[in-house]
């Protein structure tokens, strides 16, 4: 394995050490990018930009009636 490193930093023209923590490096990137970046297939985009440009309309929730001071038991205020 030391004999790999050591030709592959050759073969870039770097110390070995300096090959390894590029190597290491563009490993980190590729597996944070593969935990956190969402892909999606052509037909899914379109969906979702779809969606983002034109979201389904709000729904409001209805309220319920509030019983009035009167029903209530309580003195109107002034």
């Amino acid at each position: 394995m030391h004999a790999m490193l050591k030709r592959a930093a050759e073969i870039r023209g770097v110390a070995m050490t300096d090959f390894v923590v590029a190597a290491v490096q563009e490993a980190a990137q590729r597996t944070i990018a593969e935990a956190e970046v969402i892909r999606l297939s052509l037909a899914d985009s379109e969906r979702f930009a779809a969606a983002i440009l034109s979201p389904p309309p709000r729904r409001v929730p209805q309220s319920r009636p509030v019983a009035s001071a009167s029903r209530s038991g309580r003195p109107r205020a002034p």
